[in-house]
């Protein structure tokens, strides 16, 4: 197999731990990285030819490399040893089988996710590497957990921009549109065929848990709802209400039939149209809740839009505060990998500034244990969320 040999020093990272390899660290004279193949499972040596492990490699991509061994390759016996640890650790930490059962590169497995609904998988593949190998993750899989069904969700953004294709089918067995599983104690519908992503974000299972202690009796506004991994889950610990917010009428849907699923349906409105206006429709109208769920998809994709999605976070965290009783609770959230959590809160402690509302911070957390982070690869730490009690506008 072709090898990329790195240009000097640019092994330090990988030597700390980390497992990327960007194009311009290759020392391309010595090791074209023109002509390999997509997905090619290459060696990797030092400047010096001293070998430092196995990676996938894309040459067209930015990180065109990725470390699947400190040795030899990612074969049949190792992928089935990495998916077990994986479940293993899983089966420790959570007693009902809803989670995220693998986490790509945190799991030893880069360009692999795997979402576990009771009896129902959820595979995502975002590299060439991983896709050469899906009949025996698919295979293992299956024997690993004994699922009633496997369906591959490699639709998303990232398969296009490894020029991969797109496909959304069941690959074992026989998945429903709606797959039941448990998130909290609650009972949940997940629409894994025609939802983002798996079909659920169970990264900020945590996070829901912390909020759900504070909510009897309370009246709650869920922001990007989807399919009210907030909302209903309030409702189910005691809330008075819940208005769930979405752009999508679908999501709304989901929203509904989560409600009904735990027979509280009458405690829950929608709302369709984007959060912003939305927000600026309900302070123009008076509308105050007791609590606000402020959770947006990523503001922050890239590096060079840190700017202006610096300011969307300020803007939106302010409109939501305006809708805050006194005395509410805000729940501020980013999923923006490029976003720090202190800039996050800056941005609360802004907009409480602005509006003169005395700020208190009660805690903050993070993506759950499904979704750990690789010491080494700060990349895989990008959620965050932090709890601020509001109190009335100063005099």
């Amino acid at each position: 197999m072709p090898e990329l040999i790195l240009n000097r020093g640019a092994e330090r990272r990988l030597k700390r731990g980390h497992l990327w390899i960007y194009s311009n660290e290759v020392d391309t004279k010595r090791s074209p990285l023109k002509g390999i193949e997509p997905g090619c499972q290459c060696p990797v040596l030092d400047s010096q030819g001293k070998p430092l492990g196995t990676a996938f490699v894309n040459p067209g991509q930015l990180i065109c490399g990725r470390l699947v061994s400190r040795s030899g390759a990612l074969d049949g016996a190792l992928l089935r040893e990495r998916l077990a640890a994986a479940l293993a650790m899983r089966q420790r930490y959570f007693e009902h089988p809803s989670y995220r059962l693998v986490y790509g590169d945190s799991d030893r497995l880069p360009g692999l996710v795997v979402d576990r609904f009771g009896d129902y998988l959820v595979v995502q593949i975002s590299n060439w590497g991983m896709e050469k190998l899906l009949p025996q993750v698919v295979e293992t899989l299956s024997e690993l957990v004994q699922p009633k069904g496997i369906l591959l969700r490699n639709d998303h953004q990232g398969r296009a921009v490894e020029e991969m294709p797109l496909v959304n089918e069941v690959v074992f067995g026989e998945v429903p549109e709606m797959a039941p599983f448990e998130e909290n104690g609650v009972p949940l519908l997940a629409p894994v065929h025609a939802g983002q992503k798996t079909g659920w974000f169970y990264d900020h299972r945590d996070n829901r848990a912390r909020l759900n202690q504070w909510v009897r009796g309370k009246r709650v506004l869920d922001l990007f709802s989807y399919a009210g991994g907030w909302g209903v889950q309030t409702l189910a610990r005691g809330a008075l209400s819940a208005t769930c917010v979405d752009a999508s009428e679908q999501a709304l849907d989901w929203c509904r039939a989560n409600a009904e699923h735990n027979g509280l349906g009458d405690k829950l409105q929608t709302v369709r149209g984007k959060a912003v206006e939305v927000l600026k429709a309900m302070v123009a109208d008076g509308e105050k809740f007791d609590v606000v769920v402020l959770d947006p998809p990523a503001f922050i994709k890239r590096r060079k839009d840190h700017k202006a999605g610096l300011a969307a976070y300020r803007h939106i965290n302010e409109l939501a505060m305006r809708l805050l009783a006194a005395d509410g609770l805000l729940v501020s959230a980013s999923c923006s990998m490029h976003l720090a959590a202190d800039e996050l809160l800056d941005c609360v402690r802004g907009a409480a500034h602005k509006l003169q509302r005395p700020a208190a911070l009660l805690g903050s957390g993070g993506q759950g244990a499904d979704h750990p982070v690789h010491p080494s690869i700060p990349e895989t730490r990008y959620l965050k969320a932090h709890f601020v009690h509001l109190a009335a506008a100063a005099p």
